[in-house]
């Protein structure tokens, strides 16, 4: 006998040693055949078969409303193909017109059945609740960043951002709905992008440089901008890039990006302008890399947006970190 990865409503292949090979349907955690499979599998006329199925039901043995459906099935006819309705019967009719045929091959087709639709039932419940873990995991998310972001949204540096954390809240929010869809199977999941430029430490001093000249210009800084603390930003470009036994530790551009971020704000490689330069930073990387605009050409984190990101990444606890990158990853990926 045949066993197959099984799907509600799928048509699973039954074939007994010595005996006949049947396409049956698995719908309503039971199996479903007609009568004239009936007559095939015990080897009978399908009158007989009608006979049985009659007294089962005029002897109140069975039910006949949940032991009886109609599935639309296609099937040639004088050369061409016709769609028919047609009645199917559940396992506990087939089981009962087995009995009353005393066909052996009815005992055998009752234990692959019972095999079959145990399996099933193992791996639907298996699937759900794996997809109750993910919810729940998700549901545990978003508690996590709405509370975050309700302590940090009472700081002094963030006092006016209040609307930007409320609109952070609602694109984050709509990512896990967007996952929670995907789950349902009911949009494509988007993967997690793969960049191609990486941002070395001479090209990051010579954008710092360009946006020093900049502010300063415009009375914005001072000569302490930009200035670096005993070459930690090398350290932090390098560590956007470090691995582990082969394998990246931030292998997509979304979680390169947050950490990028995310670290030179709170490692503080200059001795002021760790916000900006960070934002600065975070907007080139994506820039280069061709994903900081959604495709309807809006930015995916706006200007905005990403300063109240900033700010609450600066105002953060160290043991927060992975709550504010996963924040800032899932916003990249809507």
């Amino acid at each position: 006998m045949q066993n197959q990865e099984l799907k509600k409503g799928e048509i699973v292949i039954y074939k007994a040693k010595g005996g006949p090979k049947l396409d049956v349907r698995l719908e309503k955690d039971t199996v479903w055949l007609t009568q004239k499979q009936m007559a095939i599998l015990f080897n009978k006329g399908v009158p007989t078969i009608n006979e049985h199925i009659k007294n089962i039901y005029k002897e109140g043995e069975l039910e006949r409303n949940s032991t009886i459906r109609k599935f639309r099935i296609v099937q040639s006819e004088g050369g061409r193909k016709v769609e028919r309705n047609m009645d199917f019967y559940s396992l506990d009719v087939i089981i009962s017109v087995g009995y009353r045929v005393k066909s052996k091959q009815g005992t055998q087709f009752r234990i692959w059945a019972t095999r079959t639709l145990k399996e099933h039932l193992i791996k639907g419940y298996t699937i759900n609740k794996k997809r109750l873990l993910q919810v729940q995991d998700s549901l545990k998310n978003l508690q996590e960043i709405i509370v975050l972001l309700q302590e940090k949204s009472k700081h002094e540096l963030l006092a006016g951002q209040e609307r930007e954390i409320l609109n952070l809240l609602s694109s984050y929010a709509k990512t896990l709905t967007l996952l929670e869809q995907y789950d349902k199977e009911k949009i494509p999941i988007v993967k997690k992008a793969k960049g191609e430029f990486v941002l070395r430490y001479d090209e990051a001093k010579e954008v710092i440089d360009r946006i020093k000249k900049e502010l300063i210009a415009k009375k914005e800084a001072s000569d302490l901008f930009g200035q670096e603390n005993a070459g930690k930003l090398k350290g932090i470009l390098g560590s956007i890039l470090q691995t582990f036994e082969g394998k990246e530790l931030y292998p997509s551009l979304e979680e390169k990006a947050a950490h990028l971020l995310y670290f030179i704000i709170k490692d503080h490689p200059f001795v002021d302008g760790n916000k900006r330069i960070a934002s600065f930073l975070f907007v080139y990387f994506l820039d280069r890399n061709n994903f900081l605009y959604k495709d309807s050409g809006e930015k995916k984190i706006n200007d905005n947006a990403l300063t109240a990101l900033a700010l609450l990444v600066a105002v953060s606890n160290t043991n927060e970190k992975e709550k504010l990158t996963k924040l800032i990853t899932n916003l990249l990926s809507v």
